[in-house]
């Protein structure tokens, strides 16, 4: 999907492929983070649930009250052991799944992305994706411990998160169409404050209007409530990373002889 003259683009089923494949590499990669980073913090916050469970139980012993059961052994369908190793296998299947979706990205837009060079396509296509699929959501809602949570309110936090995450790929889109909007020869910072301000008018307007959502106990440690967000953002920030870096490594090369004229047109594209 070059826009050099006289070169051959790839098809959309290669562009699929090297997305596949580089989101594969991004999501192991981000396993590996999560893995090491990540799961401590699950078993602290779970140590912390099952305490609670423990003194919960206790105390309705001692007061001769009916205990509430406890189901969280019996409920789980897959072990700890189970569930660390398959978080390289959901991973992977993530990242493919994104890639694959930054592939398609990459065909239907490459030719109205104002660049010369399809690396800062992909780059770009990937860094925007970051922005409005996991910066924009983690604000308004981030991640919680599996200790932290109602069950009853699973529909209404799915359905809010979801909403965000549209509205943080809108806002994306508003920035770049109020980014373009200053007529042709217009300084650099119009345009920036343009596209800043159509973003974060979507992104405040989404915040307002969407619920706020707060189930994290008063006794659950903060600590290591901002240290487990901070590594699953993290996790998110190493596939999103990756995945870019990868993608546009795995683009098919333009012949020296296109790189130089390439090079020389993007002096006259306009911004």
């Amino acid at each position: 999907m070059s826009l050099t003259p006289g070169r051959t683009a790839p098809t959309y089923g290669a562009l699929l492929v090297r997305g596949l494949l580089a989101g594969l590499l991004a999501g192991l990669l981000a396993g590996a983070f999560a893995y090491a980073l990540g799961e401590p913090k699950v078993e602290a916050a779970i140590a912390i649930e099952e305490a609670a469970a423990h003194a919960e139980a206790a105390s309705a012993a001692a007061s001769g009250a009916p205990a509430a059961a406890d189901h969280h052994g019996e409920d789980a369908l897959v072990s700890r052991t189970g569930q660390k190793g398959g978080l390289f296998l959901a991973t992977a299947l993530f990242g493919a799944a994104m890639g694959g979706l930054l592939a398609t990205a990459y065909t239907l837009l490459r030719r109205r992305l104002r660049t010369e060079r399809d690396s800062h396509a992909a780059l770009g296509l990937a860094g925007a994706a970051l922005l409005g699929m996991v910066l924009v959501p983690f604000v308004k809602y981030p991640p919680n411990p599996p200790a932290v949570g109602d069950p009853a309110t699973i529909d209404q936090r799915t359905i809010s998160y979801v909403s965000i995450v549209v509205i943080g790929l809108v806002a994306v889109w508003a920035a770049v169409v109020a980014a373009r909007a200053p007529r042709a020869g217009a300084a650099d910072w119009v345009r920036a404050a343009a596209g800043l301000g159509a973003f974060l008018a979507v992104v405040v307007v989404g915040y307002v209007l969407l619920p706020n959502i707060d189930e994290v106990p008063e006794t659950f440690p903060p600590s290591l409530l901002w240290n487990f967000r901070v590594t699953s953002l993290g996790t998110q920030v190493t596939l999103w990373t990756m995945l870019g870096l990868a993608f546009t490594a795995l683009l098919p090369r333009p012949a020296p002889s296109e790189a130089v004229a390439a090079g020389k047109r993007t002096e006259s594209v306009p911004v």
